[in-house]
């Protein structure tokens, strides 16, 4: 069966090379035909490929005109006088001129070399300046004269001429993490209520906290009327029952002393360990240095 079966197959080629002139061109011109059809679509993608350079092309060419201007808004915040929303109204009451002329036009941009008059006084902006202290005790963000306690720009005087503030207010008692900036947009945003920067601090309390009552503030508290969420509190380990972890995202201190107290402790101490991702690393207490950009950046993107 399997010779006759081979002979067959043999038997049925045969009758076709006996026409080798009419059947074997056939497969050869059929691959001659099927060439054009293949390359068509590498065409298509070489046309594809032309289109989309200029789209490249197109993208990379604004980002060096961009960079030196600025809008006006921002460059008149940057000069430390008001924030950008407040130089929106006097841009839009007619009160801002660039080279001597009214500009009332929202979103223009200054370039290098514009002189920009606001309410009737050249300003020249500050370079944006972002420093990060580690604050003793006895030194207070409060500007009243008092003979106990230092204002905190003591600390940072040498660091730079501009006219920096203090993010966040801090009694004399509390220690920790601050940053002095000129950047006032800055100022304002880590200001408000909603913010999204997470903070962390080290509590020392006159006695060990309650289980129970760990639990209870977990759950959020209520203070004046309002709830407070409680991102995280827990025992710091190796210490006493004494020292608490709190982390939390309002920017006011003074929260996370009536917070324990609302429960009947009082708090010896208040260590801001981090904020907003900045740590105390290699930053000894009553030292001071500047962000990196990497930092500033970070912060910006809160």
């Amino acid at each position: 069966m399997n010779k006759n079966e081979g002979n067959n197959k043999r038997g049925g080629s045969r009758p076709n090379s006996s026409r080798p002139s009419s059947n074997k061109p056939k497969p050869a011109m059929q691959k001659r035909a099927q060439g054009p059809k293949k390359a068509k679509p590498t065409t298509d993608d070489a046309a594809a490929k032309k289109t989309q350079k200029p789209a490249k092309a197109v993208n990379n060419v604004p980002k060096p005109l961009k960079s030196d201007d600025i809008r006006l808004n921002k460059y008149i915040s940057n000069s430390g006088v008001c924030s950008r929303r407040d130089a929106d109204i006097y841009i839009q009451s007619g009160n801002v001129k660039v080279n001597n002329i009214v500009i009332t036009e929202m979103g223009y941009k200054v370039k290098p070399g514009d002189v920009v008059n606001f309410d009737g006084a050249t300003l020249t902006p500050e370079r944006k300046e972002y420093i990060l202290l580690n604050k003793p005790k006895n030194f207070t963000t409060s500007n009243e004269d008092n003979d106990d306690y230092r204002n905190v720009l003591e600390l940072v005087r040498g660091a730079t001429n501009a006219k920096i503030q203090p993010i966040g207010r801090m009694d004399k008692n509390t220690t920790g993490l601050l940053i002095f900036t000129n950047d006032t947009d800055m100022v304002r945003k880590f200001s408000l209520p909603n913010q999204k920067s997470a903070k962390i601090y080290q509590v020392s309390l006159d006695k060990n906290l309650k289980f129970e009552d760990l639990e209870k503030i977990s759950n959020g508290v209520t203070l004046d009327g309002h709830k407070l969420y409680v991102d995280e509190i827990s025992y710091i380990e190796g210490e006493p029952k004494t020292e608490i972890g709190l982390k939390l995202r309002t920017p006011n201190v003074k929260v996370v002393r009536a917070i324990f107290e609302n429960f009947k402790y009082d708090v010896l101490k208040i260590d801001r360990v981090a904020f907003a991702g900045l740590t105390k690393k290699n930053l000894p207490r009553g030292n001071w240095r500047f962000l990196t950009e990497q930092e500033i950046i970070n912060l910006k993107n809160v």
